[in-house]
């Protein structure tokens, strides 16, 4: 009988769903709010190019706009490193608008960089690059458990999911 072996994968990517709700709460407070009464500020969502769009009367709106987001973000257990925002830009009437693109995957001088660290160790486990993903092997579940412990604590600079668990 074949030794069974147990494995996940390491991923980073947003769940669309809750990027969604996190969205709409975000519009409700902006119509709810006093200082944004007759303002141009908003935000968009585009669930099939994954990109959301900012708009701010000016520079302080915009920030405003932003940290809006980030706490139905973090209500919603959706890291911000998920997102990677342009610089403002001046458009229209005065305004200032500025997009996030929500993360797709691990690029891989990161996944190289997660490879490294998992098999710095010492674990009897192997990781391989599969795509835009990381996927970590062992015939023991409490090596994985370390190794997700492990990568859990430290501070790496994508925001990292773990799933796929067998």
């Amino acid at each position: 009988m074949a030794k069974e072996s147990y494995s996940f994968d390491i991923v980073s990517e947003a769940d669309l769903q809750e990027v969604d709700n996190a969205v709409n709460q975000a519009k409700k407070e902006l119509a709810q709010r006093f200082d944004f009464k007759g303002s141009k500020s908003s935000i968009e969502y585009n669930r099939i190019e994954k990109k959301i769009l900012l708009v701010g009367d000016d520079d302080f709106k915009l920030r405003s706009v932003k940290d809006i987001l980030a706490a139905k973000l973090a209500k919603r257990g959706v890291s911000m490193k998920l997102l990677t925002f342009s610089d403002p830009v001046h458009v229209f009437g005065g305004c200032f608008q500025q997009t996030a693109d929500l993360a797709a995957g691990i690029p891989q001088d990161k996944a190289k960089e997660l490879v490294k660290i998992i098999k710095a160790l010492g674990l009897k486990v192997q990781a391989q690059i599969e795509g835009e993903k990381v996927r970590v092997f062992s015939p023991k579940k409490d090596d994985l458990q370390a190794v997700i412990i492990h990568i859990k604590k430290i501070d790496f600079p994508l925001a990292l999911t773990f799933g796929n668990y067998r």
